[in-house]
């Protein structure tokens, strides 16, 4: 089984309320090293982390953050972007581009780059942070880049298992960070959710769902659409 044990994990958006909780879990469980990533870099009060510049939408920081941390053996795509509006077709060109770029493209340029790395390496792990909206599609192009990066992990999962390198899916609804400062739903804590996720890392699990929420909505993907979508029967009236 994978385990935290002495590994060297690379966490994407670090500076976040759930980046910062990967941070300090995995070294609570054992890791020898963090690399913490984020567009601008803060510093950390423990020489195991190891601040460093990335940029999750351009292919050159990718690949220069890749260049560098060659020892990874547990890479976390979290970092994320949200959008203001809920309609996919009242989004900015600009939101679009960002949540394609940041949500899907990112992780999937990541995992290419340390795919090679972490195939090296025993027990490596890809972790992506999905969302319970990867299957709830009411947030718009986030719901869209969350349903599109869930369907790469899945790919990814089959293609890198042969080398070893087991591949994680988390799905969650609200987390207690400012980026979900707006809901007024039930939130799940950060802590608890890294918690959750590396729990299920270790004990050699595929998938998270890490709150009711999330359980419900997957379990309801084989009934008619109409029971997910129930504003289309509204509509119909």
């Amino acid at each position: 089984m994978p385990s935290l044990n002495g590994a060297v994990v690379f966490v994407t958006g670090a500076n976040g309320g759930i980046g910062t909780h990967f941070v300090h879990e995995a070294l609570a469980r054992g890791a020898a090293k963090v690399y913490a990533t984020a567009r601008k870099p803060r510093s950390w009060d423990d020489e195991r982390i190891v601040p460093l510049t990335l940029d999750v939408t351009d292919p050159a920081s990718i690949g220069a953050a890749a260049a560098v941390a060659a020892d990874v053996t547990v890479l976390i795509n979290n970092a994320g972007a949200s959008v203001s509006s809920a309609g996919i077709l009242t989004h900015t060109d600009e939101e679009i581009r960002t949540n394609v770029e940041t949500n899907f493209l990112g992780p999937l340029y990541l995992a290419r780059a340390f795919a090679p790395i972490l195939s090296r390496n025993d027990e490596s792990v890809i972790i992506d942070i999905h969302s319970l909206l990867s299957w709830y599609a009411v947030a718009g192009i986030y719901s869209a880049t969350k349903a599109a990066l869930w369907s790469a992990t899945n790919s990814l999962r089959l293609e890198l298992a042969p080398e070893g390198v087991h591949v994680v899916g988390v799905h969650v609804g609200y987390v207690d960070t400012p980026m979900a400062a707006h809901a007024t739903d039930p939130k799940t804590p950060p802590a608890d959710l890294v918690r959750t996720v590396f729990d299920a890392v270790e004990a050699g699990e595929y998938e998270v769902l890490a709150d009711e929420g999330s359980a419900q909505v997957k379990a309801g993907l084989s009934a008619p659409i109409e029971a997910l979508y129930p504003q289309l029967k509204a509509a119909n009236a």
